[in-house]
């Protein structure tokens, strides 16, 4: 049985969809890759409710949230904190930067230096940061929030792979439906700052490992890796996917069935994040369109992954 939790995730998804009209499948798939312990990339226009997705998950899920606009002149150090000096002791102590909260949203990711971007690579990769030497932990739990504009615009370049790669999902919330833009012109959605917080970080923290814990047989596993080998065949085409990337496939998968209320995986789980998960690591991050998630369009890398697998297993 699932075990009973005093707020469910599906609730999260119903008041951020409060704020965030039309737009319940990319704030599911937001919270699933917050269960998954993942990191989010999200590539849209601008105006279209990134900072406002940030803001409401932070707010229901009673996260700490800052935001860090990604410039060129940005150095690792208005990231990661710096050492004042005490006039009084003579001694260095560690001022925190905004990278110590536990919702991050870094804005305009790729408009920022390599230096920077590795500064933030480290953060999301390990949960620390090294400053003069020294290792500090990041909170518990830490979810970076990124968006990225396109490659066309100027003062952008491409995020690394290694960068890609740590960022669980990538997905876009693009153009709302027309009911929804009315709704919002009306004045129906609620601002983030009226959702009250749903869960404590220790209640995250539960969920994520009760999400980490969900049933997976033998045969789903089989079925999730042999979607990762496809990618592998010269004949594919693809950039392939490594085996970190089917852990993060999992894992997505996972949190995604304790969305649907069951305690175990099935294959639909597996087919419904991947391709948030995979598109973005077969593609070397080339630019999406802004018509909504990343779906899985025909002839996207990830339809030909899903139709080249049966996943009737």
């Amino acid at each position: 049985m699932v075990t009973v939790q005093s707020v469910s995730p599906q609730r999260v998804v119903q008041h951020v969809s409060k704020v965030l009209l039309g737009k319940d499948q990319q704030i599911r798939l937001a919270v699933a890759c917050l269960l998954a312990r993942g990191h989010l990339l999200i590539e849209d226009l601008p105006g279209m409710g990134k900072t406002t997705l940030a803001e409401a998950l932070a707010r229901c899920l009673g996260l700490e949230f800052k935001r860090v606009h990604f410039t060129s002149d940005l150095l690792p150090a208005d990231l990661t904190g710096i050492g004042v000096l005490d006039t009084a002791s003579g001694n260095f102590s560690f001022q925190p930067g905004p990278l110590f909260s536990q919702v991050l949203l870094a804005d305009e990711i790729n408009r920022a230096s390599p230096r920077t971007q590795s500064a933030l690579l480290e953060a999301m990769a390990s949960g620390r940061v090294s400053v003069d030497g020294t290792s500090h932990e990041l909170p518990s739990p830490f979810f970076v929030i990124a968006t990225q504009n396109g490659l066309d615009q100027t003062g952008t370049a491409p995020l690394p792979e290694s960068q890609l790669d740590r960022f669980l999902m990538r997905l876009t919330l693009g153009f709302p439906e027309r009911e929804a833009e009315l709704a919002l012109l009306s004045g129906q959605a609620m601002r983030p700052d009226q959702l009250p917080a749903l869960l404590t970080a220790a209640d995250l923290l539960a969920l994520q490992q009760q999400a980490a814990a969900q049933h997976a047989e033998p045969s789903l596993l089989a079925y999730v890796l042999d979607l990762v080998q496809l990618s592998r065949q010269d004949s594919f085409g693809a950039s392939p996917l490594s085996p970190r990337a089917a852990q993060s496939l999992l894992a997505a998968a996972r949190a995604w069935s304790l969305l649907e209320g069951r305690d175990f995986v099935i294959p639909a789980d597996v087919q419904a994040v991947l391709p948030s998960v995979c598109e973005h690591r077969m593609d070397n991050g080339e630019p999406i369109a802004t018509n909504g998630v990343g779906a899985c369009a025909s002839g996207s890398w990830s339809h030909r992954l899903l139709a080249g697998v049966d996943g009737l297993r």
